[in-house]
């Protein structure tokens, strides 16, 4: 995922347009105007670009904030995918949820404005829906993988929708407490939701 940078928002062509560029100039307009009040226009203008170059990079203002979403859904298979067979299917989707969670402390200051964009602002938590399934949907999928059962199961369908509750939920309460640490919250939430599967067989290759 992309770091944003600090910094003004320059003026001018920048000597090279990237996602990353476009990002540092997004997230510095958002800080500075507000999300619902910086315009795609403003951005590009900030960047040096046209209105039809940024559209190469992002097919929306909230695509921007979202950043590299399907290569990180990518990368989250990958770290599930890596789990030895024998670690119980729970204690599989923690390692890899606060795996996929885990940042370099460079980055964690704007992976944090990042998500206090997506859990706050009301235009970008409505949009968040089609791409919190799309987390949920892998999760449900990997379950379904482990038990043998469909995907459309009530134990896939629970276990995803709790997963990704208790993802949430941990982001809410980090965002709420500054020194809060998000791997612990990660942790102790979804060890006590794996107590809640203990019994449920597992398909064992």
């Amino acid at each position: 995922m992309a770091e944003p940078a600090t910094g003004a928002v320059r003026s001018g062509r920048p000597r090279v347009a990237s996602r990353a560029e476009l990002e540092r100039i997004g997230f510095a307009l958002f800080e500075r105007q507000g999300f619902d009040d910086t315009t795609i226009d403003d951005i590009a203008t900030a960047a040096g670009i046209g209105r039809r170059t940024f559209f190469r990079y992002f097919a929306s203002k909230n695509d921007l904030v979202w950043g590299e979403f399907e290569e990180q859904l990518t990368r989250l298979r990958a770290l599930l995918d890596e789990v030895p067979a024998d670690v119980p299917m729970m204690d599989a989707i923690r390692h890899a949820v606060i795996e996929f969670n885990r940042f370099d402390s460079a980055v964690v200051p704007w992976h944090r404005r990042r998500m206090e964009l997506i859990l706050r602002v009301p235009a970008l938590r409505a949009d968040s829906t089609l791409r919190y399934l799309s987390w949920q949907k892998l999760i449900t999928e990997f379950i379904a993988g482990r038990t043998g059962q469909p995907a459309d199961g009530p134990v896939p369908r629970l276990a995803g929708n709790l997963a990704l509750t208790t993802s949430v939920t941990a982001y809410e309460l980090w965002l709420e407490d500054e020194s809060a640490d998000l791997t612990g919250l990660l942790d102790t939430l979804f060890t006590r939701l794996a107590g809640a599967f203990r019994d449920v067989p597992e398909v064992r290759s």
